[in-house]
């Protein structure tokens, strides 16, 4: 009997915790990944004019161009190791960003960070294993409306990459919705401190 227990816990743990190795995400173009589209970011003290759009799409895959002025010095130590951020005094400036968006999610294609960001068909508990190590593990999914957008509240999924693939952060926790895409990403840095971007787009799923 405690072998069958056995036998069969582990079958529950294999579906209720699923394992994307194949690190693509699938499903129909997103117009939010179009030429022209934009995504904006924002912190009250310390991110300003944070903006990114897409100049290209080849294949099923967006290429960002954009600029920011940060104003946290350890934020910026982080970004300066980050092949596509070229930083100068507070400025930074990014070129050649690859992310696929689709209807299903949102998967970067960077040396960096790759893999699967969200797919939104997850459940809490599904991990996507990327390359270099990096595995991000879904550890909040919204029943109700509840997180703070614009200005009404919408639902969530919440995915942490832990430990990071940046030096200088312990956490990130993407936070995304089916129908805005990427609407938030919190950081912990090395000294505990945790910050949160808000992202804005300029369409929708």
């Amino acid at each position: 009997m405690k072998a069958n227990l056995l036998f069969i816990s582990m079958i529950v743990i294999m579906f209720s915790s699923c394992l994307k190795d194949d690190n693509t995400i699938g499903g129909e173009p997103s117009v939010m990944g179009e030429v022209g589209e934009s995504v904006e970011a924002f912190d009250n003290n310390l991110v300003k004019n944070a903006s990114a759009t897409v100049t290209s799409y080849e294949d099923g895959v967006s290429t960002y161009t954009g600029y920011a002025e940060i104003n946290n010095p350890a934020i910026l130590n982080v970004i300066s190791n980050i092949p596509e951020f070229q930083v100068n005094g507070n400025k930074v400036t990014i070129n050649g960003i690859k992310i696929r968006i689709t209807k299903d999610g949102i998967e970067s294609l960077n040396s960096s960070y790759p893999g699967i960001i969200v797919d939104y068909g997850s459940k809490v508990g599904d991990t996507y294993k990327g390359v270099n190590g990096i595995v991000r593990k879904v550890v909040h999914k919204s029943t109700e409306d509840e997180y703070p957008y614009v200005f009404f509240d919408i639902k969530v999924i919440k995915v942490e990459e832990s430990p990071s693939s940046f030096t200088g952060i312990k956490k990130i926790v993407y936070i995304a919705n089916h129908k805005f895409g990427l609407v938030g990403i919190e950081v912990t840095l090395d000294d505990n401190s945790t910050k949160v971007f808000d992202i804005w787009g300029s369409s929708e799923n």
